[in-house]
């Protein structure tokens, strides 16, 4: 008869301990990594105070009726090196407008926001010698007469990328 020279392995408490700080460091692990990216990242915030916007709805949704029915557009088109924004009235160059100031932002990013004010280049035609890095923006553009404010518009858009 051959005789079993091989001891068998039991499980001990202390492979029962190991199985648990294995387990439960893979847990922990993940989480803090999950909440150290979480604290570095975009905090979500949309607004200061939802309050505050909550109760300026009615008048945003009334101004851009207004707008709308001035029958004023906005044109915005970000091209390699340059941002161009063209505003009509009812199909003609918008003439009262003397200003445009446009802040640009990343949907989900804070770090990249920018505000631009754009120089007039003719009667309803703005531009501005900026590039943005290439992926979504979005443009809260303000044309101007004087100190009052003509137009306002918000536009998602893609910015090209390089060679585009």
């Amino acid at each position: 008869m051959i005789e079993q020279c091989s001891k068998q392995r039991q499980f001990t408490g202390w492979h029962m301990m190991a199985v648990m700080v294995l387990f439960f460091g893979t847990i922990i692990s993940v989480n803090f990594v999950m909440a150290w990216n979480a604290s570095r990242s975009w905090s979500g915030l949309v607004v200061e105070n939802t309050y505050i916007a909550s109760q300026q709805f009615n008048g945003k949704v009334a101004e851009t009726r207004a707008f709308k029915a001035s029958g004023i557009t906005g044109r915005l088109t970000a091209g390699p090196g340059a941002i161009r924004y063209i505003v009509t009235r009812n199909g003609e160059p918008a003439k009262q407008i003397d200003r445009v100031v446009a802040v640009f932002k990343r949907p989900v990013e804070e770090h990249e926001d920018l505000r631009i004010e754009l120089d007039r280049q003719g009667e309803g035609a703005f531009l501005a010698a900026e590039k943005l890095k290439s992926g979504q923006w979005i443009a809260d553009v303000t044309a101007m007469a004087g100190e009052a404010v003509v137009y306002r518009q918000a536009i998602r858009f893609i910015a090209p990328g390089e060679g585009k």
